[in-house]
C-alpha cells in the first residue's frame, strides 16, 4: 500500500488524519466527472472481512437483514446488521465466492463488526472470520461512463449485469475482482485487488481516464445520493426502515438477529420517522433540530456544500410529511427531497 500512496502522492493528494487521501486537489474536476465521466476512488480504509466455511452462507443468514440462503457464487446483496432490538450497525455489501464471502463494512465500523461477529461463532459452526485489513485495495469507479472504460481494458462480461454481481477479471496480467455499483446511487463498479498488485490498477486506470477523487468527494456525493453513514444516520437511535434501506432487507427470510423487532415495525406500521434529504438555504451543523412552525419533527444528521447549496440528510417524524416539506433548521430554511440511495416503502 505504500506503493499506492507514493504514486497517489505524485498526483497531488491530500491525506486526512488517517493517511487516507481526502483530496487530489481537483474536486471540480472529480465531481465532473462522477457525473458525466468515470471517477476513481480509493475505499481502502473500508474494512473487509471474509467469512469462509461450510457454515458461511447460513451463519451471515442469521446475522444480518437480507437472505443469503438465496444467493449464488458471483451474486451479491447490500445486508444490514442490527442490534437484538433491531437498531442499526452498518450497512454492508457482500460479494459470495465459491469458498468465501467477502463483505464490505464502514471504516468506521471494521472493528465493531469483527467482534460482533466474532462473538456469534459457536465451537460447532464451520466458520472461519478473517480481518483482510492491508491485504487488499477496494477502489470504486463512478459514473455514467464506466462501462466505456472497462470496455477499453477489454472487461465486457460484467457490463449489464445485475447489481452487486462481480467476476474474476485481468488488467495487465493482474488478477482482481470486480462487481456491479459503486457504493452509491450513481453507475459504477467496486474493485478487490490485492495490496501487492494496487498500484498497477490504480496507475492503468487513470492512464486511460478516470479521474482520481478523495474522501471528502465521496463524503458530498453520499450525502447527495442519501447513503447513510455510521455515527450520522446509522445509530442504536435508528432503525434501517427508518433509514430507508429496504432493499436490504428480506421480509420472507427466517429468524435473525433483531427480525422480531424489523417484522413487528412492518407489520403493525410501526415506522415513526424517515431519512430524507434537505435543500437548505445555508449549511447548517449536524444536530441540529428541523422544525415546522416552531414545532420539532425531525433532526439534521449530515450536511454538505455543494454546487447548488447546502444539501443535507434529517430523520422527519413520518407524521409531519414527506417530500415537498418546508422545514427550517435554525437560520436556513429546507425542503424535503427523495434521494436516489433510499427506498421508503409503505409497508408490505
Amino acid at each position: 500500500m505504500k506503493e499506492l500512496q507514493k504514486i497517489q502522492q505524485k498526483a497531488g493528494v491530500e491525506l486526512d488524519a488517517a493517511g487516507n487521501p481526502l483530496s487530489f486537489g481537483n474536486d471540480e474536476e472529480a465531481l465532473t466527472a462522477a457525473r458525466e465521466g468515470v471517477a476513481l476512488c480509493d475505499r481502502s480504509h473500508w474494512g473487509l472481512l471474509q467469512i469462509s466455511g461450510e457454515d458461511r452462507l447460513r451463519y451471515l443468514h442469521n446475522q444480518s437483514t437480507n437472505d443469503f440462503n438465496r444467493l449464488q457464487p458471483g451474486q451479491g446483496c447490500d445486508t444490514v446488521f442490527v442490534t437484538s432490538t433491531g437498531r442499526t450497525l452498518d450497512l454492508a455489501t457482500a460479494y459470495v465466492t465459491e469458498d468465501a464471502v467477502l463483505v464490505l463494512v464502514s471504516p468506521n465500523r471494521r472493528q465493531q463488526l469483527f467482534e460482533w461477529l466474532d462473538r456469534f461463532i459457536f465451537p460447532f459452526d464451520k466458520v472461519e472470520l478473517v480481518d483482510l485489513e492491508a491485504k487488499y485495495a477496494v477502489f470504486s469507479l463512478i459514473g455514467s461512463k464506466s462501462d466505456s472504460l472497462l470496455q477499453q481494458l477489454a472487461i465486457e462480461a460484467i457490463i449489464g449485469r445485475s447489481q452487486y454481481d462481480h467476476q474474476l477479471v485481468n488488467i495487465d496480467d493482474v488478477q482482481l475482482r470486480i462487481a456491479v455499483g459503486s457504493g452509491l446511487g450513481i453507475p459504477g463498479y467496486t474493485l478487490i485487488v490485492s495490496a501487492t498488485d494496487a498500484p498497477t490498477v490504480w496507475s492503468k486506470l487513470m492512464a486511460i481516464g478516470a479521474v482520481p477523487m478523495g474522501d471528502r468527494l465521496w463524503e458530498q456525493l453520499r450525502i447527495q445520493q442519501g447513503r447513510p453513514f455510521p455515527e450520522q444516520e446509522l445509530t442504536e437511535d435508528y432503525n434501517p426502515l427508518e433509514a430507508g434501506l429496504w432493499h436490504a432487507i428480506s421480509f420472507d427470510k427466517g429468524c435473525y438477529i433483531g427480525q422480531e423487532t424489523i417484522a413487528r415495525l412492518n407489520t403493525y406500521k410501526g415506522i415513526k420517522q424517515r431519512l430524507w434529504g434537505v435543500e437548505l438555504s445555508e449549511p447548517i451543523a449536524p444536530g441540529t433540530s428541523v422544525t415546522v412552525d416552531d414545532s420539532k419533527v425531525g433532526i439534521l444528521t449530515s450536511c454538505t456544500n455543494t454546487s447548488r447549496g447546502a444539501f443535507g440528510l434529517a430523520y422527519i417524524r413520518t407524521k409531519a410529511g414527506g417530500a415537498g416539506l418546508e422545514v427550517r433548521v435554525d437560520k436556513a430554511i429546507g425542503k424535503l427531497v427523495a434521494v436516489p440511495f433510499l427506498r421508503h416503502e409503505y409497508y408490505q
